[in-house]
């Protein structure tokens, strides 16, 4: 292994101090005026979010993507630069922060005395978690080492600060919390990219924490597996597969989610089902729904009442219109690295979910923008991430990826500059990198050290306190 693979043992970068945090309520006054995370009000007190982004997406028609990915078959992508073309506008932190576009869910369940209802809310909020990569086919950039995010939503009452704080292998850190101290969210994400022929593969290695306080409950998963097919011909489309188990680890309460694979004939496509059990393992409610529409939750005797009755009734839809895939739909490891490639056909999305009479809802997906196809398939929510509101610069951290010049000249449509300035902040990277190499300096993270997760005794990256008390002169100049 050379010194540009070298995975560089992160150290903490400052002790935790309680002192040096600071209140939302400590916000600093620029001109006069009250800010918050550099926000300044508009004319009528209330800043406005952004709806759309400054330039619609590129057309990918003209690169040859076969001809550069034929060589990284059954590679792991992260080790591979990849060209500007396969990405979106956004860092891969700005990516995990979408995580809390469903927030509420959060703060819901803070309020609801019995404990198998709280985690029906929080398997809401694990489903939800990921219904913003339905038809997300861009690659997020790369985080640099050291890069930075964070998010501050008086709206939905939480903040966030995530950091790079690995580069070989790629972690990223995060930790958010609720203004109100209700909860705390936090985890560690190690995306693990691999190409098999004609699709990519991502195992989104790390734990998800979820504490909330009033209830002194702590809540720890791992999300689903996800593929993107058809990287090389015919429509790109995602499915989400594999058992995702939410623990409570104060009651023994469980939930195991099934993401199911869309199978030979796609009926099975974006479907999620599951059921929550007591410590006595007892089955107390069935889940049910799609990831990319919605959730319900419902009585186990019901449901298998209901599912009696239809087997009794016999399928009347035979689903007649859709035709077999040429492969089954889960990533097929296939190791062609020549010739032409066959897509694999998309199955026809089926009616949206049934509900079932005496089921109780618990999540539905908002509707995304009429101009979404043409800004990367962005939520509402995620068109907002890189925006660079008035006041903010200065005030954010220089290492946040909103300052980030490839991101920001391919958010504007710029696509040569982003090439070039991806390029230029790669080989910065791998200077300083040599550079601590011959020095003998190892890397020192400055908001996360490593750490044991204390529910799952696994390593994990614990957040060390201190950024929003906006000390940044020490940090590394990474743009």
């Amino acid at each position: 292994m050379n010194s540009e693979e070298e995975f560089y043992d992160a150290e903490t970068g400052l002790e935790s101090d309680d002192s040096c945090e600071v209140s939302f309520k400590d916000a600093p006054v620029y001109e006069g005026k009250q800010t918050s995370n550099g926000r300044v009000p508009s004319e009528n007190g209330v800043w406005e979010r952004r709806t759309t982004l400054p330039a619609p997406m590129f057309s990918r028609n003209d690169f040859s993507i076969w001809g550069f990915l034929k060589k990284c078959i059954g590679m792991e992508l992260s080790k591979i630069t990849m060209p500007v073309v396969f990405n979106e506008p956004l860092s891969f932190l700005q990516r995990i922060t979408e995580y809390m576009e469903h927030a509420y869910l959060i703060h819901k369940a803070c309020t609801m005395s019995d404990s198998i209802e709280r985690m029906q809310l929080v398997a809401a909020f694990a489903v939800s978690a990921v219904a913003s990569q339905w038809d997300r086919t861009g690659k997020p950039f790369n985080p640099l080492l050291g890069e930075t995010y964070e998010l501050t939503r008086e709206d939905e009452s939480y903040r966030l600060i995530s950091e790079q704080v690995s580069h070989h292998p790629p972690i990223s850190a995060f930790f958010a919390e609720s203004l109100s101290q209700d909860f705390v969210f936090h985890g560690s994400i190690y995306p693990k990219l691999k190409f098999w022929g004609k699709s990519v593969e991502a195992e989104p290695k790390g734990t998800m924490t979820l504490e909330l306080s009033k209830h002194k409950e702590a809540y720890t998963w791992t999300n689903p597996m996800c593929c993107v097919h058809n990287v090389i011909l015919g429509k790109l489309w995602i499915e989400q597969y594999g058992t995702v188990e939410i623990v409570n680890h104060s009651t023994g309460d469980k939930c195991v989610l099934n993401f199911k694979p869309c199978g030979m004939f796609g009926k099975e496509l974006h479907r999620v089902e599951g059921h929550i059990q007591d410590k006595n393992k007892k089955k107390r409610r069935v889940i049910y729904g799609k990831w990319t529409e919605c959730l319900y939750t419902i009585e186990p005797k019901v449901y298998e009442a209901n599912k009696k009755a239809e087997k009794k009734n016999g399928d009347t839809k035979k689903h007649k219109q859709v035709r077999p895939l040429t492969a089954l739909c889960i990533c097929s490891k296939e190791q062609n690295t020549g010739g032409a490639v066959d897509a694999d056909e998309m199955p026809d999305v089926q009616e949206t979910v049934t509900m079932i009479p005496g089921s109780t809802l618990q999540w539905r997906i908002a509707p995304r923008p009429a101009h979404s196809a043409q800004m990367y398939n962005f939520t509402s929510f995620a068109m907002t991430l890189n925006e660079l509101e008035p006041g903010m610069e200065g005030v954010i951290a220089p290492t946040d990826c909103r300052l980030r010049p490839d991101i920001r000249a391919m958010e504007n449509g710029d696509i040569d500059t982003a090439s070039q300035e991806k390029e230029r902040l790669e080989e910065k990277q791998r200077a300083a990198r040599r550079e601590r190499a011959k020095d003998g300096e190892d890397w020192s993270t400055r908001w996360f050290h490593q750490g044991v997760n204390p529910y799952t005794g696994t390593s994990d990256w614990v957040y060390t306190g201190g950024y929003f008390d906006r000390k940044y002169s020490d940090l590394p100049d990474i743009y």
